[in-house]
């Protein structure tokens, strides 16, 4: 076949058209994998007061591993603020058996949720409200901290200048179904995001942030208005660099492998309702694009393991339908590979990566039919819907 036969025809057009979109998602990684630094050692020339802000509801399994971790922190200077949020597990009485164990340890008893409010959020604002640091640092209930990592974040923010600090924690993963879908939000931002535009630009269409740890200047917090700026909001995170963009501040997010670790979800079940609550809301409800997302992942990672088996099955070895292919599919093993490796995750889940975008699919599609027809969102005995949709 010409080179001219070659370019007429759809297949290949298609193919290499795929494969280029590949190669430019493995050009997006390769930068993020430099930029994406650790947090910084050393010692901040100064020390400012922070508070440690964390909002607990029914999570009598992790908070006691965290409270111990924050209250034992290196750093001088701080206080921590546990707001139970109606726990109806062993949560309060864990947080009352603390306090009287640490000095710095202050627990507060949630309010009842107003309208219109996120649970999170709602408590997150409660803490604002007691909090008496010149940084705020809201973290959740089910994080590890390792000794070091308030002081690693502080002096991260002194050094870079930052009004708003974020970081990538180590996933603790248990169960199968954990290391198939977790790792899909490593591969989302390191490969479709170029993670240094979220400190260099002011667009707003480059944020990301984790709201596993988010550490703030209280100035910047009370400009853009706090949580009841973002009540409704289930993706608080993100919606915080927007603002903090639009108010001019530098938000910064580092790789924290090595100075927080979580636990996000605990199986299947867990894991599949988790990402769902927040898929369809992180798009802004737009059905449109989160299903043009679907069928881009679908034809990008799915299409070409069809494409190869078929030219196994029917003898059609070409490179149209099976080289290129297999060039597509060798580098979606590598991106999850090179991904595995810098935020330590089970590099043999890489070779799974089928699997998980087709989980991300069937996320995407219940995230969707959650807001449409099952009253919205539903997490931690609350159910939440304010997509104006339904």
């Amino acid at each position: 076949m010409s080179l001219q036969e070659l370019l007429a025809s759809p297949i290949l057009l298609y193919q290499l058209f795929i494969t280029a979109c590949l190669f430019v998602l493995f050009g997006i990684l390769c930068l993020n994998l430099v930029d994406v630094k650790r947090l910084l050692n050393g010692v901040p020339s100064v020390f400012p007061f922070v508070s440690i802000l964390v909002p607990a509801r029914n999570e009598a399994r992790s908070i006691e591993a965290c409270v111990r971790s924050l209250c034992t922190q290196s750093y001088p200077n701080f206080e921590v603020i546990v707001l139970n949020d109606h726990s109806t597990d062993e949560t309060g009485e864990i947080l009352l058996r603390l306090q009287s164990e640490f000095a710095r340890l202050r627990v507060l008893s949630g309010k009842d949720l107003p309208q219109g409010w996120v649970g999170k959020c709602w408590a997150c604002f409660q803490l604002s409200e007691h909090a008496q640091g010149e940084l705020l640092l809201f973290t959740d209930a089910d994080t590890i901290h390792s000794p070091d990592a308030l002081r690693r974040a502080v002096r991260s923010m002194e050094e870079t200048h930052a009004d708003m600090l974020s970081l990538v924690p180590y996933q603790t993963l248990g169960s199968f179904w954990e290391n198939v879908i977790v790792p899909l939000v490593h591969f989302l931002i390191m490969c479709l995001l170029p993670m240094r535009m979220i400190w260099q630009s002011k667009l707003e269409a480059f944020s990301f942030a984790n709201g596993q740890f988010i550490l703030f200047r209280r100035a910047m917090y009370e400009r853009i208005g706090g949580h009841e700026a973002v009540k409704s909001n289930i993706v608080e995170d993100v919606w915080f660099v927007k603002a903090t963009k639009r108010a001019g501040g530098k938000v910064m997010v580092f790789n924290g492998v090595d100075a927080v670790q979580c636990r996000m979800y605990h199986g299947l079940h867990e894991a599949f309702s988790g990402f769902s609550k927040n898929l369809f809301a992180g798009l802004g409800y737009n059905a449109i694009a989160m299903i043009a997302i679907c069928g881009i992942m679908f034809l990008w990672f799915v299409m070409p393991i069809f494409f190869v088996l078929f030219a196994v099955l029917f003898g059609a070895i070409s490179l149209e339908l099976f080289w290129l292919p297999l060039v597509q599919m060798f580098l979606a093993v590598l991106m999850r590979s090179l991904i595995a490796i810098k935020f330590r995750l089970n590099m043999a889940y890489s070779f799974l990566h089928i699997l998980s975008i087709v989980m991300f699919i069937a996320i995407a599609l219940n995230s969707m039919r959650w807001i449409y027809f099952g009253g919205g969102a539903a997490w931690k005995g609350r159910r939440y819907n304010f997509s104006k949709l339904t």
